[in-house]
């Protein structure tokens, strides 16, 4: 089932770490890096990060459009959990998740300013749950510029989503009981929520962070 608008948002603004896929002349191209969504006030907006100099993915032109794959709240659902099958035992197993799939054009940056920018922006969010954050400027200033060279920036500007939230949104409301129950006994909180809010009828259904665009968005196939 297509995520909707308010499970879209969440995914941009929650994204910690994805997969960079472009296809190149030299074949397909992958890399698992840190992000952090820049909105836009008339689009989409970018998925930042960087990558190492010496990863040879920033210097080969995409053919055409590069994808970041985001990954939500993901888990196993056992039979177990639903009603159903203590009433007739017409179940199995499945997997619940929520992910999108970014489409955009890919802009590679090597430019120190940038670069500062956007390690800063990833420090002060992953830092922000520190008791104590550490912040970039903490570090002697050599030392950081040093690092700044070692690495390159790549930007992501979104044109499209296909998401997708399979939370068992068309289970009957025992069988969503069962897994919510069964989801947070095994420490799968995140995803308790998510089935939680997507049931029908339920009062939080659909709220959330709104997203930059929706002219954009449209569901994965």
């Amino acid at each position: 089932m297509r995520a909707d608008e308010a499970q879209t948002a969440e995914l941009l603004a929650d994204v910690r770490a994805a997969h960079l896929v472009s296809a190149t002349a030299s074949g397909p191209w992958a890399t698992f890096m840190p992000m952090v969504h820049a909105p836009s006030p008339d689009g989409l907006g970018s998925l930042l990060g960087h990558v190492a100099r010496r990863n040879e993915h920033w210097r080969l032109a995409p053919l055409g459009e590069s994808l970041v794959i985001l990954q939500g709240p993901d888990a196993y659902l056992t039979p177990n959990w639903y009603a159903s099958k203590r009433e007739h035992g017409r179940v199995v197993p499945t997997w619940a998740y929520v992910s999108a799939h970014v489409y955009g054009e890919l802009v590679i940056h090597d430019d120190p300013d940038w670069l500062g920018r956007v390690v800063r922006l990833l420090t002060d969010k992953y830092e922000a749950t520190q008791p104590s954050p550490w912040a970039v400027d903490d570090a002697p200033a050599p030392y950081i510029a040093a690092q700044l060279r070692a690495i390159v920036g790549v930007e992501l500007v979104i044109s499209r989503i296909e998401a997708k939230a399979k939370l068992e949104q068309g289970e009957p409301a025992a069988d969503i009981d069962g897994i919510v129950d069964g989801l947070e006994q095994a420490g799968e909180h995140a995803l308790a929520q998510a089935v939680s809010r997507a049931r029908p009828g339920s009062p939080t259904r659909g709220r959330g962070r709104e997203p930059s665009s929706s002219s954009a968005m449209r569901s994965a196939g």
